[in-house]
């Protein structure tokens, strides 16, 4: 059941109309598989950690109602987050499924669910459709990377990457971005870990700040239609992802759309339980997290 807005849903605190993004057409659909992780990330924005069912396992049954509706839709391409994907049983059948219909990115931390389930991914480097993973490493030091993440796992995610890579499939690198840092520098040292574990040194980087654990509540400037007309265009505004694509999340034991990755902890944007409904409606700029794409150009996807 979505919730009734309130009226600061649609005005900021000084009662200008809040800014909203609409939906031209649907090119991607994300499927969060979990909130459960083999890992306790402190900074996770899902808030993830092992055992979690803030968000539930998703299942194959689970899945294929709504990958069958987004091709109906013309979609373009299937992600998928998490939680850790494979943690979730049925994700290697998922994936198959969803890969038999359309390119798929995975976003995994690429430890060892991923390393134990080699055997069963190798089969989809054959799939109809190409599938690509995206592995987070959080910082080039191994020791700063792993106050978060925990021992070993530097090694790990950059094994993973090695393997996926020899498999033939496409491999890029997330990682966590901050104002003050030095990205040149950064950027280098990455592609120096790319050089000493034999990949190429020109894999693709995608940087993010910081969103907080889910429910923080981060005083962000408020976004109003001026802004978004004024500091926004046309072109930009169709850039956010919440123009062009939704999060299929399980809820209870339910399945239910999104409007984006960054917003699930908000059952306001809950936008129903299919794909076609949820086109219809304005995503207003409410969240906090919001403000990162308005201001920073985020976002998880890489359409």
């Amino acid at each position: 059941m979505q919730l009734i807005k309130t009226q600061d849903w649609y005005r900021t605190s000084k009662d200008e109309p809040r800014g909203y993004i609409e939906a031209a057409a649907l090119r991607e659909v994300w499927f969060h598989t979990g909130t459960a992780c083999n890992l306790s990330c402190p900074f996770c924005l899902e808030g993830s950690k092992p055992g979690d069912d803030r968000l539930g396992l998703m299942t194959l049954a689970d899945v294929k109602p709504l990958v069958d509706e987004a091709c109906e839709l013309g979609v373009q391409q299937f992600s998928f987050t998490g939680g850790e994907p494979f943690v979730a049983r049925q994700f290697p059948d998922i994936l198959a499924y969803a890969a038999a219909q359309r390119p798929c990115l995975v976003l995994t931390n690429g430890t060892r669910p991923l390393l134990q389930r080699l055997a069963q991914i190798e089969p989809l480097a054959h799939a109809a459709h190409p599938v690509s993973f995206r592995i987070s490493v959080d910082y080039p030091e191994i020791d700063r990377h792993e106050a978060g993440r925990g021992a070993g796992t530097f090694d790990e995610s950059f094994r993973a990457l090695k393997a996926l890579h020899d498999l033939g499939f496409h491999v890029s690198l997330a990682r966590q971005w901050s104002a003050d840092e030095d990205t040149a520098a950064v950027e280098r040292a990455y592609r120096d870990w790319f050089a000493h574990y034999g990949l190429p040194t020109d894999l693709h980087l995608v940087s993010f700040p910081d969103f907080a654990p889910p429910g923080v509540e981060r005083a962000t400037p408020e976004i109003t239609e001026h802004c978004m007309t004024t500091y926004q265009d046309a072109d930009s505004r169709a850039r956010f992802m919440c123009a062009f694509s939704r999060m299929v999340v399980k809820d209870k034991g339910r399945m239910r759309v999104y409007a984006c990755t960054l917003v699930d902890d908000d059952a306001r944007y809950d936008l129903g339980s299919t794909l076609k409904e949820s086109l219809d409606q304005r995503i207003m700029m409410r969240h906090h997290r919001c403000y990162s794409c308005f201001s920073l150009g985020s976002s998880c996807s890489e359409l």
